[in-house]
């Protein structure tokens, strides 16, 4: 293609107004929120298509998969990398919804406990597909999703789940049911989670072919449950899956003794993406949750992760544990005088704090990640190093800023100092 030719189509990708682009296409999720609120499926399933036909949403879609998104330059099965211009504004043209899908690439992935997580890397153009298909899946299912679940979801985060933990256990310390899900992505069940989209039958097909498209490593092998890792949909897809067991406890909840309103509020459940914590001041009632939630996780094809479950007190000592480490925080509560106290929402002294600060694993393998990037420039200049360490501490920095961490960020900001010194004197080592 010639330099002209570039110029052009560069100018007109450019040129497209993409606030314009970005307020028509929120305007029609909104009205999929809206209808989906109110239980008009019909109307749900006429804009799902009227979004995933339009061109506004191809646009949108195009943009965020080849332009945006930090993994943008992975390859799937073609071996394409990177789209110009040009070839952006072919797959706007080309893009559609139509039941068919190419194997997605097994990546794995280190974990910090030497196992490896598979990821399945689509090509270019499912990327955009799953994006078309997410704008108008997600808005329906934002109607209905519950209230504690905080992973993977628009205008939530970590820090939004953590002070719902806050929020549950501040003036009452209470057992806590810390839980994991095994290999969630990987064993979901397909035929539980088609039933479940709520979706017409041309967006449920071509959902069904991404997850039973396969994936390749040195040769192709067919996949029979779970939703890849690496796809753009996919925690959308796993939080559908997920979707009715805060429900399933209150229901439970709602069998005790006394109001019901209460009994709900006095049972929490927090979830983020395949983690949750269930809280309650009674252990037999939170023993009675873990088998309820067992019983059914295993109607979707899942089941709890033994060695990351376990039930501990956020004030006492149970089973030799006290506290529990949610999402990279420590969460524990300490009994204290009158004069430190926290109190009741009535002004009564409690006589406990509850402190969250960051969890003593996350905090070594943060400094952990400093010293190997201070080690790999031993022969770098000091603007190299620190343009190399600025984006991990500040991140890691920003990550903790709301919770107690001044202590934490001064034991790392001593450890940083030795690590540094000892950087210097084996760029200028002393002479004898």
């Amino acid at each position: 293609m010639n330099t002209a030719r570039q110029m052009y189509e560069w100018n007109r990708w450019q040129e497209i107004n993409w606030k314009k682009v970005e307020v028509a296409i929120f305007k029609l999720q909104k009205r999929i929120y809206k209808a989906s609120q109110s239980g008009a499926v019909k109307r749900v399933h006429k804009l799902q298509r009227l979004l995933t036909t339009s061109y506004y949403g191809k646009l949108w879609a195009t943009r965020k998969v080849t332009q945006d998104n930090q993994g943008r330059k992975t390859e799937g099965v073609d071996g394409i990398k990177s789209l110009n211009p040009l070839e952006r504004l072919e797959m706007v043209t080309k893009l559609q919804i139509n039941g068919k899908s190419k194997p997605t690439r097994r990546v794995w992935i280190p974990k910090p406990n030497e196992e490896k997580r598979p990821l399945g890397i689509p090509t270019m153009e499912e990327r955009a597909k799953q994006y078309l298909v997410k704008l108008g899946l997600e808005p329906q299912w934002e109607s209905k999703f519950e209230n504690n679940s905080y992973g993977f979801r628009p205008a939530m985060s970590c820090h939004d789940a953590i002070e719902a933990i806050f929020s549950a256990i501040k003036s009452q310390p209470k057992y806590v049911l810390d839980a994991d899900i095994e290999k969630c992505f990987d064993k979901i069940n397909h035929k539980k989670l088609l039933a479940k989209l709520e979706t017409y039958p041309k967006l449920r097909n071509q959902i069904k072919a991404w997850l039973k498209s396969g994936v390749i490593d040195k040769s192709w092998s067919p996949t029979h449950e779970g939703t890849p890792q690496g796809g753009v949909i996919s925690p959308l897809l796993a939080n559908i899956a997920l979707h009715g067991m805060e429900m399933e406890i209150k229901k439970y909840a709602r069998t005790f003794k006394g109001s019901k309103r209460d009994n709900e509020r006095s049972l929490n459940f927090i979830r983020y993406a395949d983690d949750f914590v269930i809280l309650h001041k009674d252990l037999n009632i939170l023993k009675n949750c873990q088998a309820i939630i067992s019983k059914w996780l295993k109607e979707v094809g899942l089941k709890l992760k033994p060695s990351k479950t376990r039930i501990s007190h956020t004030l006492n000592e149970y089973q030799g544990n006290t506290g529990f480490d949610f999402l990279g925080f420590n969460i524990i509560q300490f009994p204290v005088g009158r004069h430190h106290s926290g109190k009741s929402p009535h002004k009564e002294i409690l006589g406990f704090k509850t402190v969250i600060k960051p969890s003593s694993y996350k905090v070594k393998v943060h400094i952990k990640e400093l010293g190997e990037v201070i080690k790999k420039q031993l022969c770098s200049s000091q603007s190299v190093l620190i343009r190399k360490l600025n984006p991990i501490i500040t991140g890691w920095s920003n990550y903790y800023s709301a919770v107690c961490s001044k202590v934490t960020y001064g034991l790392c900001d001593h450890i940083l100092y030795q690590q540094l010194k000892r950087w210097a004197e084996k760029l200028t080592p002393k002479e004898n």
